[in-house]
């Protein structure tokens, strides 16, 4: 599934061959801030730039000996450039200077495609939320008819909420745009001060304010919130779509190609499979978070407990989000809008959702509330418990006919009234 729907370049940043390629970025950005330092000779940086490089298949081979990943891919790169050249690389270093601040480049580079797929996704909603501007439809509360509302509003109450995923979603990715190359537990103990920022520089990176050989993993748990939530977003629209699809309301569904076929036993079947699995995979994502948390939590300056995990969450959360933007992108652009639908569930059992404006109505002449609430559903009840007419009943109610005309009945039962203030919704998003 997440190899025909995934975009493969977010995939790339997180395979063993591209997480190495990270490493040597790193490796070179120190070894340049050595030379702008004036501590490394110029030539021969690069020289190292043009020959270093290494083999995923060479490293797994040294990790079998050595039984270290890091010091492996160093073996290999120190092979490749030359025992004269490699007293210049992982001068002073420590590994999780390289690991962490190439794992925050990953982090970052994935970054870009996701918000990529927000905008997308936000353009395609508001684009919607334009084109059903007056598309009437019922509002519902506890699942049951409420009162009437217009397509578009419940379009812009997803955008606003996918729009604070976005904006939570780029604070924290700017917050992770954090970098370390501080030396074993953080002291700089064999390596200058002025090394750290100058790598992060060059890298589009941070420095960390404080590392104890690692980037405290509270940088990587708030970033991985902002996933969770967006999951968690993506899974109320998907349910809304998933309601909003079942037989007995058919107000939406999602494309349904010629040849797609629903179930293997019902021909008839037209299934929210697509809204169905962003269900599931945002599940998987919001576990990921508990993960993340508990990964706050490390022995003294550092250990490696956090890491096994990391390799997991990361790339499945990152990769997973990715999709699952991209698949709801794809529902709204194919959603097939029932509005014929929506306006006849909005009508069901001789309007009963106008019940509130006839009760106010009746209010206003004179009637206590009390009264008027119980004059007004016992008609609503009666249609709607016996597949009745809520309009028939009023119209032939004599507590009614004592206080309202058929002209002010027919005022009750006017739609516009409920409309007059979605174009002030609109203004609030600028549309």
């Amino acid at each position: 599934m997440i190899d025909r729907y995934s975009r493969p370049e977010i995939k790339k940043i997180w395979d063993l061959e591209t997480k190495f390629d990270y490493y040597l970025k790193v490796e070179l950005a120190v070894c340049d801030a050595y030379v702008k330092l004036g501590c490394f000779p110029e030539d021969k940086i690069k020289k190292i730039h043009k020959k270093a490089k290494f083999s995923v298949d060479r490293i797994d081979k040294i990790e079998k000996e050595v039984h270290h990943d890091v010091i492996a891919f160093l073996t290999d790169v120190n092979n490749s450039v030359g025992a004269d050249l490699s007293r210049y690389i992982h001068v002073g270093m420590t590994s999780s200077d390289v690991i962490d601040t190439a794992f925050s480049l990953q982090i970052q580079d994935s970054g870009k495609i996701i918000k990529e797929d927000f905008e997308k996704l936000l353009a395609t909603i508001k684009a919607l939320a334009v084109k059903h501007k007056d598309t009437v439809c019922i509002g519902r509360s506890h699942g049951v008819h409420a009162e009437i509302m217009t397509f578009a509003v419940k379009l812009l109450n997803m955008y606003d909420m996918l729009d604070r995923c976005y904006k939570r979603f780029l604070n924290a990715l700017e917050e992770m745009r954090v970098g370390q190359v501080s030396g074993p537990v953080g002291t700089y103990s064999n390596i200058p001060t002025e090394i750290e920022p100058l790598t992060c520089e060059i890298l589009g990176l941070k420095p960390a304010k404080i590392s104890t050989q690692i980037i405290a993993r509270d940088y990587h748990a708030y970033f991985m919130q902002s996933l969770g939530l967006t999951a968690s977003v993506i899974e109320q629209i998907a349910t809304e779509i998933r309601h909003l699809q079942r037989t007995e309301v058919r107000e939406v569904e999602e494309g349904f190609s010629k040849k797609q076929k629903g179930s293997s036993a019902m021909p008839h079947k037209k299934n929210p499979v697509l809204s169905e699995n962003l269900c599931g995979l945002a599940r998987v994502v919001r576990n990921n978070v508990n993960t993340a948390m508990e990964n706050v939590v490390l022995w003294h300056e550092r250990d490696i407990s956090h890491s096994s995990a990391e390799r997991i969450i990361f790339p499945d959360s990152l990769i997973l989000t990715d999709f699952m933007l991209t698949r709801l992108n794809n529902i709204f652009e194919h959603l097939v809008v029932k509005v014929d639908n929506m306006k006849k569930n909005t009508n069901l059992f001789g309007g009963i959702v106008y019940s509130q404006k006839v009760m106010l109505t009746l209010v206003e002449k004179g009637l206590k509330r009390e009264t008027a609430y119980e004059i007004v559903q016992r008609n609503a009840l009666d249609a709607f418990e016996n597949d009745g007419d809520f309009r028939y009943n009023l119209e032939h109610d004599d507590d009614i006919a004592k206080y309202l005309t058929v002209d002010e009945l027919d005022d009750c039962f006017s739609e516009s009234d409920y409309l007059k203030h979605i174009a002030s919704i609109y203004d609030k998003f600028g549309i």
